[in-house]
């Protein structure tokens, strides 16, 4: 299995826009952080987590040919908003996209997006099939993938699990069941947003916490704000098997 961080940052990016700070003015190509989204690529199946606004540039600049399904964890704006663009998967595959989320998140995809579900369609619309998420294992073209509820503040969000790795992001708190859903995980993805505590997402001790609790072989920071400062410095503060993704980092995972 492969997973590429298509976006590391927050809902503003970084740089964000009209700020003078040293990380949204460093020249290091890892400060430059698109909003939050994973591509996975295994067994033949290629999935997007998360489809926010910086959707199609991310995916021009990975490269990506194909898509079976995207995944997405909560209907916030930053992860949303760039649905639209599988128009160009639809021409290409002459099919629907499926779109895995629970049903809180397509009552919001249908008020988004109404014109592609009206009536009468206008020409060249997306077509997505919108495929309900509970708290079940689901398959993605015979890939198992097992949904672990999280909370962003008091809004209920899925992370996903695919085998011995798992991703959470905007999440401030994780339930015990779905502590026990993470136990035995080997390579794990987790949100911290900055160092100094946040209302709705983990900090970065609060991140390396759960990481020291659940005690992977390899750990990634992801959903990162200018705040957390520039990579160079904050990457010299972790422990070991903790990085700080960036965007355009590619990973192979033994499954």
């Amino acid at each position: 299995m492969k997973i590429t961080f298509l976006g590391t940052g927050t809902s503003q990016g970084v740089p964000v826009i009209a700020c003078e700070c040293s990380t949204c003015k460093s020249i290091d190509f890892r400060d430059k952080r698109l909003r939050s989204s994973l591509l996975v690529e295994t067994d033949g199946v290629t999935f997007i987590i998360d489809a926010g606004p910086d959707f199609r540039q991310q995916l021009l600049r990975a490269d990506v040919t194909s898509l079976d399904a995207i995944l997405l964890t909560h209907e916030h704006k930053d992860h949303i908003a760039g649905l639209d663009d599988v128009r160009a998967f639809n021409h290409k595959s002459r099919s629907a996209i499926d779109i895995y989320s629970e049903v809180r998140v397509q009552q919001a995809i249908h008020k988004e997006y109404s014109y592609v579900f009206a009536e009468v369609k206008y020409p060249g619309v997306p077509n997505m099939r919108l495929c309900t998420v509970s708290d079940d294992v689901f398959s993605v073209g015979g890939v198992e993938i097992q949904p672990v509820r999280v909370l962003h503040w008091h809004l209920p969000v899925y992370g996903f699990r695919v085998g011995d790795f798992a991703y959470i992001t905007d999440a401030n708190s994780i339930p015990g069941e779905s502590m026990r859903r993470l136990a035995g995980v080997k390579y794990f993805v987790v949100n911290a947003v900055r160092k100094e505590k946040h209302v709705s997402h983990f900090c970065l001790s609060e991140a390396i916490g759960l990481i020291s609790e659940l005690s992977p072989e390899k750990a990634f920071i992801t959903h990162i704000s200018h705040e957390m400062g520039r990579h160079a410095d904050v990457s010299r503060e972790l422990p070991d098997g903790v990085c700080l993704a960036f965007d355009g980092l590619s990973v192979l995972i033994d499954k």
